[in-house]
């Protein structure tokens, strides 16, 4: 990796129900944030929220949702694909991606490079409860990890709830990621969106770029932003309030690991990915692979009926 400007997008949807006519919308603003942004700041990756061409909610069914979005690489990714271009910026977008067959829709991201080409796509695979298709969501969750080499360094992607399971995170560090993009419309609270941020590039000591959704999307849901980017040792070095706007830091390679804590006189003497005891790991395989569930979690469908 080498040391460059990294920036983290957020815009609102467009509200009312969603058409052919509102996405296009969508990414006219996508592309004019991506261009004011990377002129102002020099980004050199550009980090936009999950499922910007639509919004989160897409508030039709699953049959019309994928009827109104295309494959990838398709006609819906063109213009980020061109802004790329005018701009010479690596972008990342989360947005909904048509399946094989009418009804199967991903909960996609892409990453693009400055000639304009899919550098790839990443399915999200922790779908959140409410867009889980088997849960009566829209979403059918994907099943591969997505790390991609760039002129920048080797850059990972996880989407939103994702950022809930450390194991996705820690597969993509071992893999060598450096940087990790993760395209959010997170609803829950800023202190878990922060959480969890963190936790993922402390974890694995990486750089993670968090970029989430603000204003309301065609289901009439609102979106909190708080965007931010996160550096090796958990340290939050930007922060975007809930306005459209972007944030922007330097991802230095040098400064990484440089401390124990931001500022500090205090060499960094562990590291995360090194130090993991693999005999313990290896020796409970089986527990790390067994379905699970909380002590503590309740159906909510049977509150209320269980004596």
């Amino acid at each position: 990796m080498r040391a460059f400007i990294a920036a983290a997008i957020q815009v609102a949807p467009v509200p009312g129900p969603l058409t052919k006519e509102s996405i296009s919308d969508n990414l006219d603003r996508c592309v004019d944030f991506t261009r004011r942004c990377v002129d102002a700041t020099g980004a050199e990756l550009v980090v936009l929220p999950e499922s910007a061409t639509t919004g989160f909610t897409p508030g039709c069914s699953t049959e019309e949702l994928w009827d109104l979005v295309t494959e990838l690489p398709g006609a819906m990714i063109e213009p980020i694909q061109q802004v790329a271009r005018d701009t010479g910026a690596h972008v990342c977008i989360g947005t909904y991606e048509r399946g094989l067959e009418r009804g199967i829709v991903h909960n996609a991201s892409v990453l693009i490079d400055p000639a304009g080409d899919l550098l790839g796509v990443y399915r999200k695979t922790h779908p959140f409860c409410t867009e889980a298709v088997d849960g009566g969501g829209w979403v059918t969750p994907g099943s591969s990890v997505t790390v991609c080499d760039t002129a920048l360094g080797k850059i990972g992607m996880i989407i939103c709830f994702d950022g809930d399971y450390p194991e996705l995170s820690r597969i993509q560090a071992v893999q060598g990621a450096e940087v990790i993009c993760r395209p959010s419309a997170l609803l829950r609270s800023a202190d878990i969106w922060e959480l969890t941020s963190r936790a993922r590039a402390y974890d694995n000591h990486v750089y993670l770029i968090g970029a989430n959704a603000t204003g309301i999307d065609p289901a009439g849901v609102i979106y909190f932003g708080n965007s931010h980017i996160v550096t090796p040792i958990g340290h939050i070095v930007a922060r975007a309030a809930s306005h459209e706007s972007w944030v922007a830091a330097r991802l230095d390679p040098a400064e990484a690991l440089a401390s124990l804590t931001p500022g500090s006189s205090v060499g960094q003497g562990f590291d995360h990915l090194r130090d993991r005891n693999l005999d313990l790991i290896r020796g409970h395989r089986d527990e790390l692979e067994r379905p699970a569930s909380s002590s503590f979690w309740h159906d909510p469908a049977r509150r209320g009926n269980d004596g």
